[in-house]
């Protein structure tokens, strides 16, 4: 063969499987996968080796960190990042909180978690179905009740028993379901490192040991897509809801010392954040007295920052308490085991509280280095995606666009 003819088919072989491996893959053939590793700090990954996390950077793009919306607590930030919206906007303003429409929500009562009405704005699954686009979550909040009437067609009922492993198996079983029963859009959930990181701390070896060992998860789940028919068209979004910062004892403010606790008609939150309602003719004195107490920030509802994107809800309470930074504050003597180790829920400029965003796949540049995001910037991201038109959010596209190929 001629030496130049055999150098040139080189070439267009070359350049005729770098166009096949390139082609654009349609909006409408493209899976996101996302998952969350709940508590997952900023720079965890940092300290110890992740080859899977770094694979997923080399492959894809990696946010410099995620900054969660206020407060910075798992279940308003969760359902922010499935909407798009501020918890002041999609009413999950805590954890715990009261509706003077419906009640009280709390996130270990089955019967609050799973009515609807509680929930407000379109999460990405909403969106999805009513688009004719199959979804499924396993464990995200939101996803148990019928948002709008709606809830991904497949859905687990939170149960913190089953173990991650198994999470994996049944994502991979609905990826492998025919095609016209197939989700295309995903959501799933580890309630780790969270867990580890209240019990030991953020800079304890055991979160150390656990980063490596939900890394090696990310690797089982990874290898297992890769060996799909369609891998190529899958998304894989690895992020989180908030960071952790350590804690003490010696740091802790004891709001009843000031204010005794029936003084006011509810309280809700904790640590490191309350809303409180004052009973009747009571909002004066507590208002007067919290102004005089030290390592705490105290607004009137309608006075919170503007950049916190907090206060205007009615499920908010009349006065909001932040404790100062890896400060606590509570009711009564403060217990060593519960403010020993870390926490989170602070001011979400506090770059203890900053998390993780990784992702791979068909729309994601290759070793692209990302500036900050938001958590209300996935629904976004994702609805661009998959070619969804989107509802209405907080979340700006703008941050993220620059990601994508």
């Amino acid at each position: 063969m001629n030496r130049v003819f055999f150098i040139a088919l080189l070439i267009s072989g070359f350049l005729f499987f770098s166009c096949e491996t390139d082609r654009k893959i349609p909006a409408e053939e493209q899976y996101v996968v996302m998952l969350s590793m709940d508590g997952f700090r900023w720079d965890y990954a940092s300290r110890v080796e992740t080859p899977w996390l770094d694979y997923i950077a080399s492959h894809g793009a990696n946010a410099e960190y995620v900054k969660p919306a206020f407060p910075t607590k798992t279940f308003p930030n969760h359902y922010s990042m499935a909407t798009g919206l501020y918890p002041d906007n999609h009413g999950i303003v805590d954890n715990n909180f009261t509706c003077p429409e419906h009640g009280t929500y709390r996130l270990g009562d089955r019967e609050s978690v799973e009515n609807g009405v509680f929930y407000n704005g379109e999460p990405i699954w909403v969106t999805a179905e009513n688009q004719n686009v199959t979804t499924a979550s396993f464990f995200w909040v939101g996803s148990e009740a019928p948002v709008k009437g709606v809830q991904p067609t497949y859905w687990k009922r939170y149960d913190s028993s089953v173990a991650f492993a198994s999470r994996i198996d049944t994502v991979i079983n609905w990826l492998q379901l025919e095609e016209e029963k197939r989700p295309r859009l995903i959501t799933f959930y580890f309630q780790e490192p969270d867990g580890t990181g209240h019990r030991f701390g953020p800079g304890s070896q055991e979160i150390d040991a656990l980063v490596m060992e939900l890394d090696s998860l990310v690797g089982v789940f990874i290898s297992r897509i890769q060996e799909l028919p369609f891998y190529d068209n899958i998304n894989f979004i690895v992020t989180s809801d908030h960071g952790m910062t350590e804690v003490s004892p010696d740091r802790y403010v004891n709001i009843g010392a000031y204010t005794p606790r029936d003084w006011y008609e509810r309280t809700h939150g904790g640590n490191p954040m309350m809303h409180v309602t004052p009973k009747e003719g009571m909002m004066d004195s507590i208002w007067n007295i919290l102004q005089t107490v030290e390592n705490v920030s105290v607004w009137k509802k309608e006075d919170v920052p503007a950049r916190l994107n907090y206060g205007t809800n009615p499920r908010i309470g009349d006065i909001v308490i932040l404790a100062d930074s890896t400060w606590s504050i509570g009711w009564g003597k403060p217990r060593a085991s519960y403010y020993t180790g870390g926490a989170h829920g602070w001011d979400n400029t506090k770059k203890d509280m900053h998390t993780i965003f990784y992702a791979m796949g068909p729309s994601f540049k290759e070793g692209h280095k990302h500036t900050s995001i938001e958590v209300v910037d996935l629904y976004p991201l994702i609805a661009k995606i998959m070619g969804l038109e989107p509802a209405e959010v907080d979340g700006k596209l703008e941050r993220v666009e620059g990601m994508l190929r």
